[in-house]
């Protein structure tokens, strides 16, 4: 017998009740993305910005190409973003020393006080959200995330996970 919760099978959702999960899943994602996009405002940076900013953070010397697939955007927007940022005094690009065609990435010490400001503001959010809705549902929220990725990207979140970067 399928686990019941609030009336509703949890194996089988109606069109309506995935909808509802749809516009639940666009107004949290635009919750969830308002306090960085204030701080970004004011320095005239967007999303892709914080996005390249998280992920450099999380893997001090990735290379371009890596942060390219992480990200999923093409190589001319990423360069957009990053000699912006390069410029702005926010990233460091280094030679490669294996390879020199390679370019590893790095945050300055104004781009760690950056992504500091852009992280606070989005945990404060989770944490109160994850702290009111209890442990097992954020155990079951992060199950839903992970089913919805593509598998390659998956792959790729679960290594980032497993390896505590």
């Amino acid at each position: 017998m399928p686990e019941r919760q609030g009336g509703e099978t949890l194996l089988f959702l109606t069109d309506e009740q995935l909808r509802q999960g749809i516009e639940a899943m666009f107004f949290a994602y635009q919750g969830f993305t308002a306090d960085p996009d204030r701080i970004l405002a004011t320095m005239a940076y967007g999303r892709a910005h914080h996005r390249a900013v998280h992920f450099i953070a999380r893997i001090p010397g990735t290379t371009v190409n890596n942060l390219l697939a992480i990200l999923g955007v093409t190589k001319q927007s990423l360069n957009r973003v990053l000699r912006t940022l390069i410029e702005d005094g926010l990233v460091e690009s280094r030679v490669g020393t294996v390879d020199k065609r390679e370019r590893h990435l790095y945050l300055t010490e104004a781009g760690k006080s950056l992504e500091q400001k852009l992280s606070d503001a989005q945990r404060g959010r989770m944490r109160t959200a994850y702290r009111n809705a209890g442990p097992e549902a954020v155990a079951g929220f992060r199950k839903v995330l992970e089913a919805m990725m593509d598998p390659e990207m998956r792959r790729r979140y679960q290594a980032m996970r497993d390896k505590g970067t």
